[in-house]
Order: C-alpha cells, then structure tokens, then sequence
C-alpha cells in the first residue's frame, strides 16, 4: 500500500510541474503581481514528492518485498537504521532524494526571493521546472523505485555491507543538498543573464544559495572520506577514486565561485566568471551522476551499471548544458558602463589568479577522470588513472597557489600595494627555515616538500596572525584559508611520517621490527543482528615500551553472504593507530595491516573549520572589505 501511495504521488507530482509552467509563462508576461497559485502548486509539489519518498522509507522499514527496490535493498535481519538509510542507498531511492531535494530548495527559492523583481522569479521556476521534469520522467519511465514483483519473495537480497555504517547513511542526502543547491545557482543564472539581471544585487541574493549549496558539499566529502578511512581499510582520506573525484569537481567549482561572487558584490566585475561557474557547477554535478549510474565507471562507490539509464542522464545532460550555452551566448552583456578596471596589484588580481588555479586543478581530475573512459571506447584498451598522476601534476602547482592565498587578502580592491609589510618577509624566512629543519634529515624529495611544508607554513602563520590582529574583521576568510593551510601541513605530515607494516600472522605469532612488536593473542567471536563477527586480539609494544590492544574484526553478512575487514582505530591529537586483518586463502595465516598515521584527526578538523567559515559567511549580512 505505501508503494502504490507512493507511485501516485509521483505521478502527480510530475503533473503539477506543467501546471507551474503554464501559469509562470502566464505570469511572465503580466509580472506586476506575482502569482500566488504558483506557491500554491510547489508546495504541493513538494508534499506529494515527499509523501512519494516517505512511502519507500515505510516500504523499506515494513520489508515489502513486492517492491522491486526493496527486495534488492533490504533483508529482514537488517538494522532498522539501515533499513531507513537503504532507502536512499540505491540508484531509484537516491534519484527520489535528489527529486524531493529539488521541489524542496524551488520552494524555499520562491519563499526567500520574494524581494527580487517578479520576472526573474518566475523565469528562475521556469529552468528549475525544466530540471524538475527531467528527473521525473526519469523516475517514472526507466528508474521506479515502486516495480511491483510477483509473486511476492519472502525475503531480500539485502544491501551491500560496506554500505551499512552511520556515516555513509547520512553521507548521500547531505551530498545531494550541495549537488542540489547548485541546480538553483544554475537556474538563477540563467534568469538574470536573460534578464540582464547580473548585478551587485543579484550577487548578494544569490550568494547564501552559493554558500548553502558549497557547505553541505564540503560535509558531504568530508563524511565519505571518514567512512572510506575506516570502512574500507585503506588506512587513507583519499585515494583519486573516480567517484571521489565527481564530487570533489563540483566544489572546486563552487568554491572558485565563491570568490567570484563576493568580486561582483563588491565590484561589479567577473560577470562572464559567475555566470560560466553557475552553470559549470551544475554541470559538473549531473556528470556526476552520470558517471556513477552508467555504469562505465569502475569503483566502489557506483550505483547502477544500466546503460540505458545513463543514456537518459547523458542526453539529459547534453540538452542542460545546450540550453546553457544558449542563453549565454545570446543572452549575456557585458556592461561598458561601469569601471571595471583591474590593476596588477589589487584583490581583483589575486582572485582571478585564484580562478586560474582552481580551474587548472580542475582541469586535471576532470581528465584523469574522463579519460580512461574515452580511451576504453576508442581503442577498447583499460588503464587506470591513480594517485601519483594527481600528485606530480597538482602538488607543485599548490605552491604558487598557498602564496596567491597568503597575499591576496592583504591587498585591498581596484589598486594597492604592498609597503609597511615587512612581517610578511619576517614569517616567510621563518616558514622556510621550519620547513628545511623539518624536510633535512628525510629521505624524500627535498626541493618540492621543503617548498610546500615552507608555504603552507607561511600561509598558517600569517592567517594564524590575522586572527589576533584584525580582531574579527574578515574572520571567515580568515578561518577558511587558516583551515586550508592547517589541512595541506596535515596531509605533508601525515604523507611524509606515516609507518606502515604488513605482515602475515598466526594466532600465538610475533612480528618483531626495530619500531614495534606486533603479538597475535587470540580470536574470539561475537553475534550481531545480521551479522557474525571474528575479532582478533592484538597486542603492540612500541620502541618505548608502550603496550597498546587493538581489536580488528572480520564481519560475515548473511544477506548478502560478503566477508568485510573492520579496522580497529586508535586517535588522539597527534596520530591514529590503525590495524585491519583478512584472511589469507586456504592457510591458517591473517594478513596484518598496521599504521601510524600522524595528524588524521587535524585533517578532519581542517575540513570542518573550512565548512564553519561558510555557516560564518552565510550569516554576515553584509561582506566586509
């Protein structure tokens, strides 16, 4: 009953999307008032979706098996937490969040907008319906997620096992709140480029939307790459999965776009910037979903392996970004009128400048993304693309960028300079010379570190200072790239100091090095409510003599039958301990994996207070200089 509940509603609700249209165009061309039935009719729209969506969560809690998506989701013995975050842990599920996200953000777009000219209004609905539409044909037509199966099975196959863990169930709806929150930057661009509408104004309504959408993406990451640390027993935040990557390009984007709106506030420059940006970000984010429902991408992380479905989303995606390029080639003005001068020196220069990285970085996973895929079709040979691509073609470039980061804020807008600054040359020696006494006795490359541990240093203790010194002038900036330069000296450390051992043991073993003893005590067995566990009992001594127990366990699922490796971590301020054991085929070994990994946690913190410096931006009302 809630599956047919739900279809309905959906059926409806897509309805509801032409009547919007047909009294938005109406309104459009008489736009003295605006039309109040069309608040009336979204807000049914986002009822109806809504009841649609709490209907496959009901699905899932009562394990309905006459529904397709459940069946292949769910399994009686599952977790009720995890039967709720199953819902939206599937290709149709997560397509219905994305939808009731979109009726739900046009809504509040139409509720906190209402001071913006009539015109704009309704042609902002126009695009977002545009969108509206396309997902719902999508759902209804190739991605149901309420297919009746009879006979009706008895149980479930149940849902992928790495997938059941708290993080990664509230991971996906606060993703798609950022991926979704750049659809209404994309449909407001759109509007005020037809309309001749971007301006200073413009840049100060649409700003919170940029913000809203760019937080929840940075939590979104955050929270995968905290789960794929612990879950997936790779003992790292970030391994260039192609899947990490589609997320991680919408947000240089957005955070590219960022800087480009608080320009055009302050100046009214960058227009063509914003504008090209707005529809970048979007675009990046259907991409991503693209990728990750083709089924032409080879990760952990992908939903669906449909072709047909990924056509749809493909030639969807094709007719967004025609009309996109539409509307800005015919439709976008440049106004002659304002100076909008730059000078070499001057806060205009360090933000285009900042565009110019940003988009390179892009520009490099965006390709070590793609082309695996074309290279496959074209000649039908498989490569992968890993991380020391990323890294040789990104690190040197982060350098010129943290120093682009540290002077640009101390510039003021349309001309400066640089004088009565003589700390910036006192804290840049004494980064240098931190960042050689650090780097001198490591067998690593000795240039590049050196160079990125003394910027990233530079870059730290200059904001560090602004924070004492501006007296809360500007504090968002300054948490921001004090959060950035705090998670790049993170990464340094973690990357430069990390110790790793592997090694196979049988219960009752020792690995003996000139670091650590690592004894194999015991295993033990544990029940869970769908699962049984082996847990493995370890004790490590360190050179110190610091004796430490980690218990990692192996997890054996019954629906669906998977073994997976449960690390066991130990953190504190300055590192984690990290061990996972699996089984080594046909012998009574483990195979052991233990490390230390210095400054995880500071890692996750740096994203964090990234993520605050936009709540503290979203609630100034006005940018300060």
């Amino acid at each position: 009953m809630p599956s047919l509940i739900g279809f309905y509603s959906l059926a409806f609700g897509s309805s509801l999307s032409f009547l919007i249209i047909f009294f938005s165009i109406k309104n459009f061309r008489n736009s003295k008032i605006f039309d109040k039935r069309i608040i009336f009719f979204s807000l049914l729209q986002l009822l109806l979706v809504f009841i649609s969506f709490f209907g496959l969560i009901i699905s899932f809690i009562n394990s309905d098996f006459s529904n397709e998506t459940v069946f292949n989701h769910s399994h009686t013995t599952k977790p009720l937490f995890y039967k709720i975050s199953g819902t939206w842990g599937n290709h149709e599920g997560s397509l219905l969040l994305w939808l009731f996200v979109l009726t739900l953000f046009i809504f509040l777009f139409i509720i906190k907008s209402q001071r913006q000219p009539t015109q704009y209004r309704i042609l902002t609905i126009l695009f977002q319906q545009v969108i509206i539409v396309g997902f719902f044909v999508f759902l209804l037509k190739s991605s149901s997620p309420f297919s009746y199966i009879f006979p009706v099975p008895k149980e479930g196959l149940g849902l992928n096992p790495i997938l059941q863990d708290p993080a990664l169930a509230i991971h996906p709806p606060i993703l798609y709140l950022g991926y979704v929150g750049s659809s209404i930057i994309f449909s407001s661009a759109l509007s005020a480029t037809c309309l001749n509408y971007i301006s200073k104004e413009w840049a100060s309504h649409i700003k919170q939307w940029v913000l809203i959408s760019w937080i929840f993406l940075t939590l979104g990451i955050l929270l995968g790459s905290i789960w794929a640390y612990y879950e997936l027993g790779w003992g790292g935040f970030w391994f260039w999965d192609p899947v990490e990557n589609v997320s991680l390009m919408p947000w240089l984007a957005l955070t590219t776009l960022v800087h480009c709106i608080l320009a055009l506030e302050k100046r009214f420059i960058l227009t063509s910037w914003v504008v090209v940006l707005s529809i970048s970000t979007f675009t990046l984010s259907m991409c991503g979903t693209f990728l990750v429902r083709s089924g032409i991408l080879n990760s952990v992380h992908t939903f669906a392996n449909d072709p047909e479905r990924g056509l749809f989303i493909l030639i969807f995606l094709f007719s967004l970004i025609f009309l996109a390029l539409f509307v800005f080639f015919f439709f976008h003005k440049e106004n002659r009128k304002i100076d909008s001068s730059i000078f070499l020196v001057s806060k205009e220069t360090s933000i285009i400048i900042n565009n110019w990285f940003m988009m390179y970085f892009l520009s490099v996973i965006l390709i070590g993304t793609v082309y695996p895929i074309f290279l496959e079709v074209i000649s039908s040979e498989k490569i992968s693309v890993g991380p020391p691509f990323y890294n040789n073609l990104i690190a040197p470039f982060l350098i010129p960028f943290m120093l682009a980061m540290t002077l640009g804020p101390k510039l003021k807008w349309i001309k400066s300079d640089i004088k009565d600054k003589i700390y910036l040359f006192t804290f840049f020696l004494i980064s240098l010379l931190l960042s050689i006494l650090i780097i001198k006795n490591l067998e690593i490359n000795f240039l590049l570190n050196t160079l990125l541990v003394g910027f990233a240093f530079y870059l730290f203790f200059i904001t560090l200072r602004d924070f004492f010194v501006m007296k809360y002038k500007n504090l968002s900036q300054i948490i921001a790239h004090f959060g950035f330069s705090l998670f790049i000296l993170s990464i340094l450390f973690n990357n430069i100091f990390t110790t790793e051992i592997i090694t196979n043991l049988k219960v009752g073993e020792t690995y003996t090095s000139e670091k650590f003893n690592i004894k194999f005590e015991n295993l033990n067995q544990k029940q869970g409510q769908n699962f049984k566990s082996i847990v493995g009992r370890f004790t490590i001594v360190n050179s110190k003599g610091k004796v430490e127990t980690l218990e990692p366990e192996l997890r054996i699922y019954n629906q669906p039958n998977i073994t997976t490796s449960e690390a066991d971590i130990r953190t504190n301020l300055l590192s984690d301990r990290f061990i996972t054991m699996n089984t080594v085929q046909n012998k009574d070994y483990f195979n052991i994996r233990y490390q230390i990994k210095p400054f995880m946690i500071w890692i996750w913190l740096s994203i964090l207070l990234i993520a605050t410096s936009g709540f503290l931006s979203l609630l100034k009302k006005k940018y300060e200089n």
